[in-house]
């Protein structure tokens, strides 16, 4: 088991490979920030379910989060992985680079208060036990790439992005990951993808959805 500190944030899906950063301004996800670089435990970053805890009348949508309650339902699988404080304001809130490093799955709530640690296990892909699969693997990641070009033309950001020599020469299970950082889509069907343990069933489900684009 591997144990991490939980951060629930509604409509947050991270992928492996993918570093986020972030504002943290809530009093309990701050004691989580500095209890995550002292001890070298890993954050997880996840989407939520639904609201466990609404705000009533009287709170703010700050004060809720502020509160010592499990605000969200957290979903079972995300990505974890190292904290870097990048800047520590005199009000104490701090700007954060999540490095995500690998999937995970929740096991058992460990501590609650102040912030949530869980007892997790790895979420790997499944084995590839066919050699004819790494083929068509390879097919799919050219295929999309060819898309992504035509499609972001005029968009010179990700034309450099898609040009690099690190992107050309991607594996096309780490690219199924980190694609998805280039292509808008509803939270809901991007934790579709991080939830998919084939990276033939993602990369068909990425092309699909660029072929859609117009």
């Amino acid at each position: 088991m591997i144990e991490v500190a939980l951060f629930p944030i509604p409509n947050s899906v991270n992928f492996p490979g993918v570093p986020i950063s972030l504002h943290v301004f809530e009093p309990r996800y701050r004691k989580m920030v500095k209890y995550c670089i002292h001890h070298n435990m890993m954050m997880g970053v996840c989407h939520t379910e639904k609201v466990v805890h609404a705000k009533t009348r009287d709170q703010t949508q700050e004060e809720v989060l502020s509160s010592n309650q499990s605000t969200y339902k957290p979903c079972a699988v995300f990505s974890a992985g190292k904290v870097e404080l990048l800047e520590e304001m005199d009000d104490g809130r701090m700007v954060i680079l999540v490095n995500f490093e690998t999937r995970l799955k929740l096991q058992k709530e460990r501590q609650t208060l102040p912030f949530n640690i869980w007892a997790c296990k790895p979420y790997e892909d499944e084995p590839l036990e066919d050699e004819n699969l790494v083929g068509s693997l390879k097919q799919s990641h050219e295929k999309i790439m060819q898309r992504l070009m035509t499609i972001s033309f005029g968009n010179d950001e990700v034309q450099k992005i898609l040009a690099k020599e690190h992107w050309q020469n991607m594996s096309p299970i780490e690219f199924s990951f980190l694609v998805n950082a280039l292509i808008a889509m509803p939270s809901e069907i991007k934790q579709n993808l991080l939830e998919m343990r084939r990276p033939q069933e993602r990369l068909d489900a990425i092309l699909k959805m660029v072929n859609s684009i117009k």
